[in-house]
């Protein structure tokens, strides 16, 4: 893991090695997610001050901090727990309804039949990576690596809000209509954002999601 001074206030935590950016590897989620825990933790426990932790595919980054030269130091003594398992941690139930009209092209990069895709996601134990693309957008990470599918070439105008979808190693729902190029596999009504709402993101990271039949 390194650490980079980013501006005058921020640090970023660099969790992949270089060539590595392009397509995270599980570990390297696996030690962004520990790491994003950690600093949670530490900053819980007045060890750290910073304004915003925000974790992404293979950073961390650290804004608002005060003393980055001590800051960094201090982190480079720390080592991260293990990510919570799910018994540890809370985990919210999206009632998902499997009719995307992407799941036989999903199937086909599987290998397997629509039913399989379906029971594979059902029983798939997702976390939140990350957040991004539009407010209320949640990464989660937790399919095999084989498992990954490519965007659509070309996106989609319109994708609806509550629409349950695929890209890369990454499955995601839309929490509001968009533009977009994943592959479709189901829908919720669940609302994912709500400006109102405390914290307003209802994914927010390192939540256990499980994307259970409507």
């Amino acid at each position: 893991m390194r650490i980079r001074p980013v501006g005058a206030h921020a640090l970023l935590l660099d969790c992949a090695e270089p060539e590595a950016h392009t397509a995270p590897a599980p570990d390297v989620a696996e030690l962004v997610e520990a790491w994003r825990a950690e600093l949670w933790r530490r900053r819980e426990r007045g060890e750290l001050d910073a304004a915003e932790i925000v974790p992404a595919a293979t950073t961390v980054l650290l804004d608002g901090v005060p003393d980055p030269a001590a800051t960094a130091a201090r982190i480079a003594g720390w080592t991260p727990r293990p990510p919570a398992t799910t018994a540890a941690a809370a985990t919210v139930q999206i009632p998902v309804t499997y009719d995307g009209e992407d799941l036989p092209a999903v199937a086909g990069h599987w290998g397997v039949d629509v039913p399989t895709v379906v029971r594979r996601l059902r029983q798939t134990r997702f976390r939140v990576a990350f957040c991004g693309f539009a407010p209320g957008f949640a990464y989660l990470t937790g399919l095999p690596a084989g498992l990954a599918v490519p965007r659509l070439p070309s996106p989609r105008p319109r994708v609806p809000a509550g629409s349950v979808a695929l890209a890369g190693p990454y499955a995601g729902i839309y929490p509001s209509a968009s533009p977009g190029g994943w592959l479709l596999v189901g829908r919720t009504g669940t609302t994912l954002f709500d400006v109102h709402a405390d914290p307003p993101a209802r994914l927010t990271p390192g939540t256990e999601v499980r994307l259970v039949a409507a």
